[in-house]
């Protein structure tokens, strides 16, 4: 079974493919000029051998005994010990170079014949060393041979060999330099693209641009048609979460009001059943709304706006009153959430506040951490201690704790837990009430 762990970094197989097609190729290819190297020097030192044989040939005098008619021991074959040799031999005389010192060449015994060219052969030098050796048979039974020594020919390729492998390697460390960029810059449109998707978790941005590499575009489009098909289930799951709550609850509160009548339910026992049934369908509405506001992507919506549009809108409801609205929010503030849920709980707490001002209502928001907390202070008489202690029991309906302050709040507070936030009541600078909603920013 194939998993992530197993498949690891695409950049690392991409490099680890790349440099090992590199060292490949270039030991291959060091191999290959090496033995060209070795054939062309072989070549040379061989090509030197035949034309000193054809100089012994045509320096031989005709008859016996052996005779050179000129003098062949030019360099290197003056030199003692250099292995650089000839001799000729026929039957038990032979006449040698200088570099011989005397000694004989161990030559094949037997000649070949009917070749008229210097052939290889196997043979050693005076003490033993191995030879580079070319033999010439002719057709008097005398054998030409010289010799050049094994270092002649390791000697060029090990200093061509070392000059060989320093450019190789300077060849694989920019072929190395250019597969690093390459991968970098081929793998750069997915950082992009993983870029723009935490933009779009963060509700930046709703879906991923379509301006992208041809290889990665069908990527994109199969992206935003996924973050397509999630805020249609997101809009289809709040709709039924929306009906089922109303199908729900007003029953619900129709049966609880026709419990309340004298004579109806004399032991409580019905209406106990009802708020249980209620705070049941309230905890699984708010699980099944949860679940669908925290999706794959978050809505980010900026504060200033909304804020502004509802005090406009609640400062001509309340204009009997002459009720002012100040509103102090930071341009580019947002919070996550959705706008229709944000402008729900903003205008039920600034039309609170509104109903129970004197005359002065101030919005005011600021970044805490990772979250949004709004302030909506009023100028009117506030709430008791036993007011607000009781407002903060759980599980209460707010509107029902304090009547006339409560107007809207159970549902700001339902939406703000749904959110991971919350709502917190308290005294105001101002005189009155402040209402603290606090969100994910």
């Amino acid at each position: 079974m194939t998993g992530l762990g197993q498949i690891g970094s695409l950049r690392r197989r991409l490099l680890l493919g790349a440099l090992g097609l590199i060292v490949a190729a270039l030991v291959v290819a060091g191999l290959a000029i090496g033995l060209i190297l070795a054939r062309f020097v072989r070549g040379q030192i061989e090509s030197r051998l035949d034309a000193q044989i054809v100089s012994l040939v045509s320096g031989l005098e005709p008859g016996q005994p052996l005779r050179l008619s000129r003098d062949l021991d030019a360099p290197p074959f003056d030199r003692p010990g250099s292995g650089w040799t000839w001799q000729v031999r026929r039957g038990a005389a032979s006449i040698g170079s200088a570099s011989l010192a005397g000694r004989d060449l161990a030559l094949p015994q037997v000649p070949e014949a009917g070749d008229d060219r210097p052939r290889p052969a196997d043979g050693a030098g005076p003490r033993g060393e191995a030879l580079i050796l070319r033999v010439l048979d002719l057709p008097d039974g005398t054998m030409v041979a010289a010799s050049a020594p094994r270092a002649a020919l390791w000697g060029p390729l090990r200093e061509a060999g070392l000059a060989l492998a320093a450019s190789l390697g300077v060849l694989g460390l920019c072929l190395a330099a250019g597969a690093v960029a390459q991968v970098r810059l081929g793998l750069k449109p997915l950082d992009r693209l993983r870029r723009e998707l935490e933009a779009v978790r963060a509700g930046q941005r709703e879906r991923v641009p379509a301006s992208q590499p041809a290889e990665v575009r069908p990527l994109a489009a199969e992206i935003n048609a996924l973050l397509d098909e999630n805020a249609a289930q997101l809009a289809q799951a709040r709709t039924h979460v929306a009906n089922l709550a109303h199908g729900l609850k007003t029953p619900l509160a129709t049966l609880s009001l026709a419990l309340s009548e004298p004579g109806r339910d004399p032991d409580g026992r019905l209406a106990h059943l009802v708020a249980s049934l209620d705070r049941g369908v309230r905890h699984h509405l708010r699980r099944a709304r949860s679940a669908a506001l925290t999706g794959a992507t978050r809505i980010r919506t900026e504060l200033a706006g909304p804020v502004a549009d509802l005090a406009s809108a609640l400062e001509r409801l309340h204009a009997e009153k002459g009720v002012q609205v100040t509103c102090a929010v930071p341009p580019g503030l947002a919070a996550a959430c959705d706008p229709q849920d944000l402008d729900e709980m903003l205008g039920n707490l600034i039309d609170n506040a509104c109903t129970w001002c004197a005359r002065a209502v101030r919005v005011s928001a600021e970044a805490a951490g990772s979250d949004v907390i709004v302030s909506i202070e009023d100028d009117g008489p506030g709430l008791g201690p036993e007011a607000l202690a009781a407002v903060a029991q759980r599980g209460k309906r707010l509107d029902e704790t304090v009547p006339g302050h409560g107007f809207g709040l159970a549902i700001t507070t339902e939406l703000a837990e749904l959110y991971g936030g919350g709502l917190e009541l308290d005294r105001s600078a101002m005189g009155g009430l402040r209402a603290r909603l606090r969100l994910p920013g």
